[in-house]
């Protein structure tokens, strides 16, 4: 599979060639230095990076680009599949394919401000009061995992450095998973060691209701100043401006003023820009100009960390199989965990007794995290189970990487059920369907309402599927 005399290498080189030139050079080298040639099958070209992560962007933002550049060169109907690899794997394909990888771009020299007495603890923490920051969220306490790695350093990044790369930035991921926590470390980061800088943070919510009040009480001047004459801006729950049409317009204005003055902007959301309703497309389109990182539920592994951290953070101390059972059972954010941890911490010490095993599920059973695995609600592994009984195909087909059209229908339509009757999102749902990317399940969604709308039969079918779903989950 890997070998670069396949018939599709040259095209592949001149794929590369040509979209550097139509694309700038730093966000070339960014993405396309993280991927790499591997191979190739019948009209099929392998590229590989080394994490999903970087997949999931280049796949989100270049494929088309990729496929319709391919396909134009070789005249053939070429698809493109990415693959992960170990960064060593990955390191020896570039060896042997030097003019598909540009060198890495070199690390921006941090611009030296003036040396300056730093401010003394007193003025740092009334300039932290001042530009509503959580003082308590800081880069050394937060936890990071295979989850948030990327999240994590491109955040320290950008607070080492502010407006210079990486700008703007947007962090998405489900509640509780640290997103505020990172917007505020960039934020503390920069006071604390950049304090000639002017940060503001405030959520979505607090930008709309300054917004309201301004243009009630005719100061609109007022509220553009104090928006636009920052250095760093970090807004906190963008999915909130949904609907929002006036405040969106001011946003926008503010992001271009800010953009073009080179000042650094941080977003977060609950979700990829690409599902919000009622957003306007220019703005949808600022928010998604620089990098989108995002934040997944914490691994197990990362829990139990989590749960340590935080142990020793209170000066308190728990046994290993009572850390084992809330990390294992309490899988849904860090909100959740530390919840956990407050309820057992406070059982403990104001009650002076000793916390056993049989005691510690006594007292979390009643948390909505456990309790909802308690009642066992929907899963995707259901309805792909279900969906694949009624089409007399597996799970494991469905999930997996066959293109057949008697495996795509019931995929999409999997798909299509798992976001319409779940909370999930759709990059967990991707990530159960075989680590597919959010936009591969938009796409599937879109699918199958069209041919709803279309297909009375179909829709039937697919309505039955949801109805025998529903009497499961009861």
């Amino acid at each position: 599979m890997s070998d670069t005399n396949s018939n599709y290498y040259e095209f592949w080189q001149e794929t590369i060639l040509r979209i550097q030139e139509t694309l700038p050079a730093q966000e070339y080298t960014t993405w396309f230095n993280r991927i790499v040639y591997v191979g190739s099958e019948d009209k099929k070209v392998i590229l590989a990076g080394a994490s999903q992560f970087i997949l999931d962007t280049v796949i989100a933002r270049y494929r088309d680009l990729l496929v319709n550049t391919l396909c134009e060169l070789t005249g053939e109907e070429i698809s493109v599949e990415f693959i992960v690899k170990s960064l060593s794997e990955i390191q020896e394909h570039k060896k042997g394919d030097p003019s598909s990888i540009v060198e890495p771009p070199k690390e921006a020299k941090a611009v030296q401000a003036p040396v300056k007495k730093k401010a003394s603890p007193e003025t740092t923490m009334k300039m932290k009061r001042d530009c509503n920051l959580n003082y308590s969220y800081q880069f050394s306490n937060f936890v990071i995992g295979d989850n948030s790695t990327f999240a994590y350093n491109a955040s320290l990044a950008i607070a080492k450095n502010p407006g210079v790369s990486y700008n703007p930035c947007l962090i998405y991921g489900g509640v509780g998973l640290g997103k505020t926590h990172l917007l505020s470390s960039i934020g503390n980061h920069i006071i604390d060691n950049t304090p000639e800088l002017k940060v503001m943070y405030v959520t979505a919510e607090m930008f709309t209701n300054e917004f309201i009040d301004s243009v009630g009480s005719n100061k609109m001047q007022s509220f553009k100043n104090k928006f636009r004459k920052v250095d760093v801006l970090l807004i906190d729950d963008i999915h909130f401006l949904q609907g929002k049409d006036g405040t969106q317009e001011e946003l926008f204005h503010t992001f271009n003023n800010l953009y073009e003055s080179k000042k650094q902007m941080v977003f977060t959301c609950d979700r990829p820009i690409s599902e919000l309703k009622n957003i306007s497309d220019r703005l949808s389109s600022r928010f998604e100009r620089g990098l989108n990182v995002d934040l997944q539920p914490p691994s197990y592994e990362t829990r139990v960390a989590i749960l340590k951290s935080k142990t020793e953070q209170r000066n308190s101390s728990m046994s290993e199989e009572i850390i084992d059972y809330i990390a294992t059972n309490v899988c849904t954010n860090v909100r959740d965990l530390e919840s956990s941890l407050t309820k057992l911490i406070a059982f403990s010490e104001l009650l002076d007794q000793e916390l056993t095993l049989d005691k510690t599920k006594e007292l979390l059973g009643t948390l909505p995290s456990l309790a909802a695995n308690a009642n066992q609600t929907l899963s995707i592994d259901t309805i792909i189970k279900v969906v694949g009984d009624y089409f007399n195909v597996s799970s494991f087909e469905i999930k997996g990487k066959k293109k057949n059209k008697s495996l795509i229908q019931p995929r999409q339509i999997s798909m299509y059920l798992a976001r319409d009757i779940t909370e999930y999102s759709t990059t967990e749902i991707g990530t159960e369907f075989g680590g597919r990317d959010h936009t591969t399940v938009m796409h599937s969604f879109n699918r199958i309402e069209s041919l709803m709308k279309s297909d009375e039969a179909f829709t039937n079918t697919v309505l039955k599927l949801k109805r025998d779903l529903m009497n499961v989950k009861r």
